[in-house]
C-alpha cells in the first residue's frame, strides 16, 4: 500500500505577507494544519469524525524559499505512519507552476477518542482511509 497524496491550493493574499514582503513563517503552518483537517474530512465518514479527534504533538518545518503575495501554492500532504496512537503527516509545499520546493514539514499527530480525549490505537479502518 501507498500513502494517499492530497492537494490543497492556495493563492497567497496580502494577509498571508509579513514585515519581509514575503509570507509569515506561521501562515505555512496554518495551511498545513488546514491541508490536514481537509484531508481527513474529505476522507473520514460522519460516524468516524464524531468518535475520533486528532491532537498535534510536534511541528518540524524546513523553510527552502520565500513566497510572495499572488502566487499559487499546493500543499500536499501524506500520512507517512499510523502506529499505535500516532501518525505523522508529511507536507511539502510548492509553487505551482514551477513545481519548485518553498517548504517541507511534517507534524506529528495523536489520535483521541471525542469523547473521552484520551489516546487510542489508531484502527486499522482509520489507517486505511489515507493509504491507497
Amino acid at each position: 500500500m501507498t500513502p494517499q497524496r492530497f492537494e490543497y491550493r492556495i493563492d497567497v493574499s496580502p494577509k498571508a505577507i509579513d514585515q519581509r514582503g514575503h509570507v509569515n513563517n506561521l501562515v505555512y503552518l496554518q495551511w498545513c494544519l488546514e491541508a490536514a483537517e481537509a484531508h481527513w474530512e474529505q476522507n473520514a465518514s460522519a460516524a468516524i469524525k464524531k468518535e475520533y479527534i486528532w491532537y498535534v504533538l510536534s511541528h518540524h518545518i524546513e523553510y527552502r524559499a520565500p513566497a510572495f503575495q499572488g502566487q499559487k501554492l499546493v500543499v500536499r500532504t501524506w500520512v507517512a505512519t499510523a502506529e499505535g496512537v500516532r501518525s505523522e503527516r508529511q507536507y511539502e509545499v510548492v509553487e505551482e507552476t514551477t513545481g519548485s520546493i518553498i517548504t517541507t514539514a511534517k507534524t506529528l499527530w495523536c489520535l483521541l477518542r471525542a469523547e473521552t480525549q484520551r489516546p487510542t490505537p489508531i484502527t486499522d479502518e482509520i489507517r486505511n482511509l489515507f493509504w491507497d
